[in-house]
């Protein structure tokens, strides 16, 4: 029977309907030129140019070269920044900016496997004047205390739809633009595989087989391994593994107790689960909920 494949317009649309960011810290700030404005690195960072320019300093130039950010941010323009790295930037003159910080949860559809360590859009304002107007107003100003997100009923909620509106538009333009590799969002650029990788993300607490796997992709086991490897560079299984362990960092971030998770993402013990969690983060899954949840107070 013929495959029918999703067209590449449904597929942005998919993934950006799910896009559901918590904004953790946002704020407009003025610059001199030469003063420097950072870029937190361990959240998803949205960077906008309302007016001026900013600039990598030289000595640092061709390392943030090689993360995709370009010399130069002129106004209008928009950087958004998955690299978990912080990187610092100069006003290359007197500047007005803003930074946000956001969270995008690991089982949010995937996107963050699927944007680069960065993300450049120049002259936001010229494909979507409304969403550049709504980001210049994004924020209190840095030393103004005056903070609408934190003083009024609801404000945090507005806010928090304002800047998931900004970063989807954001995303939209860099893909619709053609900034975007060929065929995005496919992850592995292969339709079959990518029905098999929406699968497990999908049911990430299903005991997966290679054999379940396979016949998800309309493959024989031998054909789907290598193709699966190829694409991704690494086994079906240490992919099921991975999708797990983010799954339940989500299910922790929420205060969900170890036995709860580890039931929930397919594992047979909480020994199990928790072995495996502290081989791909370097702690305990209790360990990992309290400083989630710290983290998460601090906000």
């Amino acid at each position: 029977m013929a495959q029918t494949l999703e067209p590449a317009e449904t597929a942005i649309d998919r993934v950006l309907s799910g896009v559901d960011a918590r904004l953790l810290r946002q704020h407009r700030v003025d610059l001199r030129a030469g003063e420097p404005v950072a870029i937190p690195g361990g959240a998803v960072a949205l960077v906008y140019v309302i007016c001026g320019s900013l600039r990598a300093e030289p000595s640092g130039r061709a390392a943030v070269s090689e993360r995709g950010i370009p010399g130069t941010l002129d106004a209008g323009d928009a950087l958004l920044f998955t690299d978990p790295r912080a990187v610092l930037l100069h006003a290359a003159e007197d500047a007005f900016v803003l930074v946000s910080s956001l969270e995008l949860p690991a089982t949010d559809d995937g996107i963050l496997g699927l944007l680069p360590a960065s993300l450049y859009v120049r002259d936001l304002p010229g494909s979507d004047p409304a969403v550049a107007a709504l980001a210049a107003q994004l924020g209190p100003k840095l030393g103004s205390g005056d903070d609408l997100c934190a003083d009024q009923p609801g404000s945090s909620v507005v806010c928090r739809m304002m800047a998931n509106t900004v970063l989807v538009s954001v995303i939209r333009a860099w893909a619709i633009r053609g900034c975007a590799p060929a065929g995005w969002p496919s992850r592995t650029g292969d339709p079959f595989l990518d029905r098999v990788v929406e699968a497990v993300h999908a049911e990430p607490g299903r005991e997966w087989s290679l054999e379940d796997l396979a016949r998800t992709g309309a493959m024989s086991r031998s054909v789907f391994a290598e193709r699966f490897r190829g694409a991704l560079g690494i086994s079906p299984a240490s992919y099921v593994a991975e999708v797990r362990i983010r799954s339940a960092q989500d299910l922790l971030a929420q205060g969900r107790g170890v036995s709860e998770v580890s039931r929930a993402i397919g594992y047979g013990s909480d020994e199990g689960f928790s072995r495996a969690f502290r081989r791909r983060t370097g702690l305990t899954p209790s360990a990992w909920r309290s400083d989630a949840l710290l983290r998460a107070s601090r906000v």
